[in-house]
């Protein structure tokens, strides 16, 4: 048994895709704990049930719809007309832009691919120095991950069989309150290194908002639509969906339907798919584990060695943070999740406030090493080594830290609405 997960881990090092690994290290258990390995497939069936599933694929395509017709450009000149006068306008442009695009696109780098490119030489030029402005792109690339329609919400209300309209709403101030500690900073690096602004004029604000009326509309529709009780997410997702199609190839004609929708829904499926099936099969993993008593095994532990929600929280955080730099959030999400659930639980943790706590970890994750997919994702977008973008996401992760204690240890944040 130990040479075989030696062996897996081995492989997983050098490129082995990781639901290989998790349902090859599933059947090894279940064959040494002498467990029926139809555990694996009874979680594949009550996930295929899921009334929430269909939104994940929906959600992913109006992204990359998005992404593919123009909206980052579209919302750069919207967010510079409108908050390009304040002191390091640009960089509170950055962090809107970001954080808006990463709730429809996903954490999964396609807002440093989209916006970074366009960002970076423009923070440049007004005179934000080369350390602030990749530590700005990097860190943003995960910005918005609270904030509905995020895939990573969605794939936790699955996963934890939480009401996923509770978590739409819980991410809402926690998400506000980053994007402001990070508008703080960005606004006094501005004064400190004598930025460049530009005054506001109302003709090219009311140009911006016309062009880029669609795009902004979008999350109007979808909050109103779920929270006013006209739909549920999955018919949310329908809509909006639909909504960004005609939106790109009828209004801005940006794409054609006939030559581009084949290729989108190619790389939809592509993102898709690999958050499905690793869902499923670290679905089936958490199924055996739990079958063999491991996380009443892991409960028993914490009560004799935990006597206090704060240490609980604590001791979660410094866990969380571990996670983060080492695996995805999509993936983190489907293994980790149904672990420290009940544990959570026995120790008086709302599952709502334990989402936005969960999330606030892996998104500061994105930006550690050694599998900060930010990390890689900017290296290669800006052709920076690795530790040198590390080094300029310090001080933002400090901040971010803070943050995340904040989120901990003030739920009133995440339950405002209850």
């Amino acid at each position: 048994m130990l040479y075989a997960v030696i062996i897996l881990f081995a492989l997983a090092v050098f490129g082995l895709p990781l639901f290989t690994v998790l349902g090859a290290g599933s059947l090894i258990y279940a064959q040494q704990s002498n467990l029926d390995s139809a555990l694996l497939i009874v979680e594949l069936n009550r996930l295929a049930t899921s009334p929430n599933l269909t939104s994940i694929p929906l959600f992913t395509l109006a992204g990359v719809v998005l992404a593919a017709g123009g909206a980052p450009q579209r919302l750069i000149r919207l967010f510079n007309a409108l908050l390009g006068w304040l002191p390091g306008g640009l960089g509170i442009v950055a962090i809107a832009a970001c954080a808006f695009f990463t709730s429809f696109s996903g954490a999964s780098g396609v807002t440093i691919l989209a916006l970074g490119g366009l960002l970076f030489p423009v923070l440049m030029k007004v005179n934000y120095p080369e350390r602030f402005t990749l530590g700005l792109l990097t860190t943003s690339g995960s910005l918005g991950l609270l904030f509905p329609p995020s895939l990573a919400i969605l794939l936790y209300g699955v996963v934890a069989g939480v009401n996923i309209d509770d978590l739409f709403l819980a991410g809402i101030v926690p998400g506000l309150v980053l994007m402001l500690m990070l508008g703080v900073y960005a606004a006094s690096t501005g004064a400190r290194f004598n930025v460049h602004r530009h005054p506001f004029t109302w003709c090219v604000a009311l140009r911006s908002v016309r062009g880029a009326a669609g795009d902004i509309l979008l999350p109007i529709l979808i909050v109103v639509g779920i929270f006013g009780g006209y739909v549920t997410v999955s018919e949310a997702a329908a809509c909006t969906a639909l909504y960004v199609l005609l939106l790109e190839s009828v209004v801005h004609k940006a794409i054609s339907p006939r030559q581009q929708l084949i290729p989108l829904l190619g790389d939809t499926a592509v993102l898709v798919g690999s958050i499905l099936i690793i869902l499923g099969i670290a679905m089936g993993l958490t199924n055996l584990l739990i079958d063999a008593q491991l996380p009443m095994k892991l409960l028993a532990w914490m009560e004799n060695s935990i006597d206090s929600q704060l240490k609980f929280l604590i001791l979660l955080n410094i866990f969380l943070l571990a996670v983060g730099a080492m695996m995805d959030i999509f993936s983190a999400t489907v293994v980790i999740v149904p672990l420290i659930l009940p544990l959570a639980q026995r120790f008086g943790v709302d599952p709502v406030h334990l989402g936005i706590v969960f999330l606030a970890n892996l998104e500061i994750g994105y930006s550690t090493p050694p599998v900060g997919i930010n990390l890689f994702i900017a290296s290669q977008r800006f052709e920076k080594p690795i530790l040198t973008l590390f080094s300029a996401t310090l001080p933002f992760l400090a901040l971010m830290l803070v943050w995340l204690g904040i989120v901990t240890y003030l739920p009133v944040l995440s339950l405002w609405w209850r």
